[in-house]
């Protein structure tokens, strides 16, 4: 008896699919709205084709279908296609849904493992830094940080690392507001002497903190930037002297920015370019 096979009904297998499996029109659509959104200004339809490798008739249909939807827009007079308002929502809905601290948790339970030390998460709040998570050192002396308590950013790991990154201005409001109040002797509690360490710190890429908020305690810090390479928060590993000397900042500090940076990607944030740290400088 003869099998009789069953003709395949639509598109022969593998068409209209890339390597991945994907739909090849998904994935060029996508490859569109990755370029514009690294061109503000625009994009005319040659410049379009060249950037996803297709033809300009290809392109423009893809174009069309987007912009049906409205996920891009078009200029009237210079024919330029940019970021639609519809993408915009569904990056920003990603932008509110994120949770920077449940992020940070696994990175706060790493750092603790690795160096034996208390790490926090802390943010700027009304001109201080406040404690929002914690991972407690197993040690018997150990840095302790009630969740919710608040220490000064010029005299803090934490608050030195979200410091750096901000605008000048923004420095001299907080610190009109604040002032350099003296917490111990090896307090920065000159503008000059801030400034001097803020420039450190983006240099280095993390705060060290020498006993300026507790005689007997080290902490080293970095900064977790949001999508404009803003400080959205800070994380640190702090503890006594005697187990973190000097000779072991820069070992943390290491430590510590790596897991910044590797929350700042998780979240859809971005660190700043090079021009960026230099007008800080």
């Amino acid at each position: 008896m003869t099998e009789t096979r069953r003709k395949p009904v639509g598109r022969p297998a593998g068409s209209g699919k890339s390597s991945s499996g994907h739909s090849q029109s998904l994935v060029r659509g996508l490859n569109i709205l990755e370029g514009l959104a690294a061109a503000p200004s625009g994009l005319g339809l040659s410049d379009i084709a060249q950037i996803v490798g297709l033809a300009p008739s290809t392109t423009h249909r893809l174009l069309q279908a987007l912009h049906k939807q409205g996920f891009i827009t078009q200029d009237g007079d210079l024919g330029l296609w940019k970021i639609g308002v519809k993408t915009f929502q569904i990056g920003n809905t990603f932008l509110e849904a994120r949770d920077f601290v449940a992020t940070a948790r696994p990175y706060l339970r790493q750092l603790t493992q690795e160096t034996g030390e208390t790490a926090n998460l802390g943010i700027r709040d009304e001109g201080m830094a406040v404690f929002l998570a914690q991972s407690e050192s197993s040690q018997m002396m150990r840095m302790i940080t009630r969740l919710g308590s608040r220490a000064p950013l010029h005299a803090s790991g934490v608050g030195k690392a979200l410091l750096a990154w901000l605008p000048d201005r923004e420095v001299e409001k907080i610190l009109q507001a604040r002032g350099l109040n003296r917490v111990t002797e090896n307090t920065l509690d000159t503008p000059s002497r801030l400034r001097e360490g803020l420039a450190e710190i983006r240099r280095q890429g993390y705060a060290c903190d020498r006993e300026e908020h507790a005689i007997g305690l080290h902490c080293v810090a970095a900064s977790i930037h949001d999508e404009h390479a803003n400080p959205l928060a800070a994380i640190s590993v702090s503890g006594p002297v005697a187990r973190i000397p000097e000779s072991r900042l820069a070992e943390l500090g290491g430590m510590v920015s790596r897991a910044a940076r590797e929350i700042t990607l998780q979240i859809g944030g971005r660190l700043p370019t090079l021009e960026e740290i230099a007008k800080r400088a």
